[in-house]
């Protein structure tokens, strides 16, 4: 059976998705030893896109062959390590300000407490359209702080930075009132 024609269940493990989400947690590490050792190289742009691409594909074939509980914890789980850490590791080297960053790291905490919270609870709190252009938007200023042509500009990282805390922010809302919603309409 191709893997294109294969479907997995709600409690598979072992799928192509999850591999492709595993495999962007572990080049994560790389990645960051990347950063720390050069904040803006050719190298770290390039594992940058492949792990922002890789993204999109772990999404396509979870979606292709059947999404899976793992895959809604892995998948989340590595798009935090990978821009958070890249985040984090700027703000150590002083190319990205803390601030937003902060902003950014508490609302990804929030609302994956909150998903998880509501998860257990058997209400589905799925990612929006705009959330999915909110970690566009996060990855573009990373890319901007490792790109060695953005580099020297750090007012284009940080300026892409503010408008995903707008993003970040307003997205967060957005589920919270989802939630909400979906609790006085189930009443749980």
């Amino acid at each position: 059976m191709a893997v294109s024609e294969q479907s997995f269940g709600p409690s598979a493990i072992a799928t192509p998705a999850n591999a492709v989400s595993i495999m962007r947690l572990l080049f994560a590490i790389p990645l960051l030893m990347l950063i720390a050792d050069r904040v803006s190289s050719w190298p770290a742009v390039v594992l940058w896109v492949v792990l922002c691409v890789t993204d999109g594909i772990d999404g396509y074939l979870a979606r292709r062959q059947g999404t899976t509980r793992s895959g809604a914890f892995l998948d989340p789980l590595a798009d935090k390590v990978l821009v958070l850490g890249a985040m984090l590791a700027l703000v150590g080297a002083g190319v990205l300000w803390w601030l937003p960053v902060a902003v950014i790291a508490a609302r990804e905490v929030v609302i994956s407490v909150f998903r998880s919270y509501w998860g257990r609870r058997g209400l589905a709190v799925p990612a929006t359209p705009w959330a999915k252009v909110k970690t566009v938007v996060q990855e573009l200023a990373v890319g901007f702080a490792l790109l060695p042509w953005t580099a020297g500009d750090r007012w284009i990282a940080n300026t892409a930075l503010w408008v995903a805390v707008v993003l970040t922010v307003t997205t967060g809302m957005h589920y919270i009132q989802a939630g909400s919603r979906a609790t006085r309409t189930t009443g749980s």
